[in-house]
């Protein structure tokens, strides 16, 4: 799909109107609407304004530091980082294969970073909109307004998101910013006390995920004249998947399914990624536009995360959130959901699997024996692939024989939604501002579309040069001394 252009050349200049910053999300952005004096919807997008790089810093650091460096792009997603550039980096060691109780630790880091992710987005970021509105009063559409109203149910939020940060201390030594997986394996044991304590709280914890499910099915269910079409589009979903097509977050391989639900492209190898995905550069913002190369950039475009995972996979292997995975496909009605509200529903499904994983993690003897760490073969190149509580992530990474990173290209899952998140930004803009007078709880619709997809935008800027970067001298009252642009 392309930017659709105006019908007709307006006989006015048109008027542009900003939000910025986008509230509500991670990282900074703004959306930008075209108007005609008529307040017709010309244009609408997401600019992603911050500039981090990590790309280019990183370049010169021996590669054991990567995945602690690599956390540092985020404080909501660390773990993620820390995850892909050890899996990436995995293959520089010649670790081909990780011990059992190695993956398994990774692999309870991982999903504890999923569920508090999970619940800090529904509950601190998107719950304000669903349970009062979007054009409710908005000095009351944020977390304290949930306390106040609903103390139950902030209360929860609350405590999941602190159980997924002490599973994630558990294993990385601390809460955010650890240091658990390195290029090879983990570097710590997980401690029977810690397991023991994590164990007395799981099944309350589950109870509380099977809640949250219900809470956003049952809002879902109520108004599905919103829910079914706020903001929606067709686009091919893109996910990792396991060997027999069930959800796997940590491992896997591609798989993606076209809009109508079919799948047209399955068991690609994640670390050929450079062969089937190229990235699109606009002048506009610093985050890219990645798409299939086979379908070209017009078509190719795709959206990741909860929404495509849930509807991309066959099955999820904990029995809980298959049953709800089934009714969500169900609700479907045999093609994809696609309007990003839908996303929450999702989000809730895969932090219940989350839950259940963690459990059975904690259970399980081989996550707490055997050797941590293995070794091979040197390579000097490396990929790994992970799928981030907001989609599909990618670390790829070169390194010198003096054991110095020389390259490394990041693309992660808000870069992967970018191209969505602008289509939902039209089709919201036009169903609900086009022609009207603006207000804020309208303007708010345009924060609701992109917060659905929950971005990440401090992770995802990385197009040095391509936008011009501008540099404003000011003196301490205010005014502009000077100006300095690139290329001037």
């Amino acid at each position: 799909m392309t930017e659709a252009a105006p019908t007709s050349a307006p006989a006015k200049p048109l008027r542009r109107v900003a939000i910025d910053p986008v509230s509500r999300v991670e990282g900074h952005g703004k959306i930008t609407l075209l108007l005609d004096d008529k307040n017709r919807v010309h244009e609408a997008r997401l600019h992603i304004v911050e500039f981090r790089g990590f790309e280019r810093f990183i370049q010169g650091r021996p590669y054991w530091e990567v995945p602690v460096m690599v956390q540092r792009l985020c404080g909501i997603c660390p773990v993620s980082h820390q995850l892909a550039a050890a899996k990436a980096l995995d293959a520089v060691v010649g670790a081909h294969r990780l011990t059992p109780a190695a993956e398994k630790l990774r692999r309870l880091l991982h999903y504890g970073q999923i569920l508090q992710s999970h619940a800090l987005h529904f509950y601190y970021l998107a719950a304000p909109d669903l349970l009062f509105g979007f054009e409710s009063d908005a000095a009351r559409r944020n977390i304290v307004g949930v306390a106040e109203k609903h103390p139950e149910v902030a209360r929860r939020g609350v405590l999941l998101r602190k159980f997924g940060q002490e599973v994630i201390a558990a294993v990385a030594g601390k809460r955010i910013h650890g240091t658990g997986a390195i290029p090879g394996g983990v570097n710590k044991a997980l401690n029977a006390q810690d397991a023991s304590a994590l164990l007395a709280d799981i099944y309350p914890i589950i109870g509380w995920c099977r809640e949250a499910v219900s809470l956003v099915r049952d809002l879902h269910l109520a108004n599905p004249a919103l829910y079914d079409s706020f903001g929606a589009f067709r686009a091919h979903l893109l996910s990792l998947v396991g060997p027999q097509g069930e959800m796997d977050l940590y491992d896997g391989r591609i798989r993606v399914r076209n809009a109508g639900g079919l799948i047209v492209m399955d068991g690609l190898e994640p670390a050929r990624y450079l062969d089937y995905l190229a990235e699109e550069v606009k002048p506009w913002s610093y985050m890219k536009f990645p798409f299939l190369k086979a379908l070209g950039q017009a078509q190719g475009w795709y959206r990741v995360g909860p929404l495509s995972r849930v509807q991309n996979c066959a099955f999820i292997p904990t029995p809980l959130a298959e049953k709800e995975r089934r009714e969500f496909i169900d609700y479907a009605g045999g093609e994809p959901l696609r309007a990003p509200l839908a996303y929450h529903w999702a989000r809730m499904i895969e932090m219940l699997h989350a839950a259940e994983t963690i459990k059975d993690l904690l259970q399980d003897e081989a996550a707490r024996s055997g050797p941590l760490l293995t070794e091979g073969p040197r390579k000097q190149e490396g990929i790994g692939v992970i799928e981030a509580p907001r989609g599909t992530l990618i670390h790829h990474y070169r390194v010198g024989e003096d054991d110095l990173v020389t390259w490394c290209n990041l693309i992660v899952s808000t870069t992967h939604n970018n191209q969505a998140m602008n289509e939902a930004l039209r089709e919201v803009a036009r169903r609900y501002l086009d022609g009207r007078e603006l207000t804020e709880g309208l303007l708010n619709h345009l924060e609701v579309a992109v917060r659905a997809f929950d971005p990440c935008l401090s992770c995802a800027t990385h197009a040095l040069g391509k936008m011009p970067l501008q540099v404003e001298l000011r003196d301490a009252a205010g005014e502009l001394l000077a100006r300095r642009s690139r290329g001037d």
